[in-house]
């Protein structure tokens, strides 16, 4: 089953959840500040992605860090402040398993072309439509 981490107030969150609902995609809904997060969990996901990756340089939370707190980012700094700041992490990640997939984008087929099921399922969706 896939794991969809995030914070349920987040708009992008509430889309991805919607979506998946909507394609019959199985997942459970792990919440960064309610469920929290552990170095290990964090030390996990960068170990498949780069952790830049992960940090969202562009929220609020970002632009409110002291200039010391911003440069010279180490895995392990990333991963403290990601941890006293979870609104600090790119959200959602969807984690398949296979791969994590950061962020969610509507206008481009949600998860489709990362879930293969989903793909088949809306394909078979619209082919009943047509009929």
């Amino acid at each position: 089953m896939h794991t969809l981490y995030g914070i349920k107030n987040c708009d992008t969150v509430k889309k991805a959840r919607q979506w998946l609902d909507q394609n019959g995609i199985a997942y459970q809904f792990h919440d960064f500040r309610a469920d929290g997060l552990t170095p290990a969990q964090l030390k996990e996901f960068a170990a498949r992605i780069d952790f830049n990756t992960l940090l969202n340089r562009s929220s609020t939370s970002w632009r409110q860090l002291s200039a010391e707190q911003q440069s010279d980012l180490t895995l392990e700094k990333a991963i403290a402040l990601m941890l006293n700041t979870p609104t600090l992490i790119k959200r959602p990640i969807l984690d398949t398993g296979d791969k994590l997939i950061i962020g969610f984008f509507a206008k481009d087929g949600g998860y489709a072309a990362h879930l293969p099921a989903a793909a088949a399922a809306k394909a078979d969706h619209y082919k009943a439509k047509l009929l």
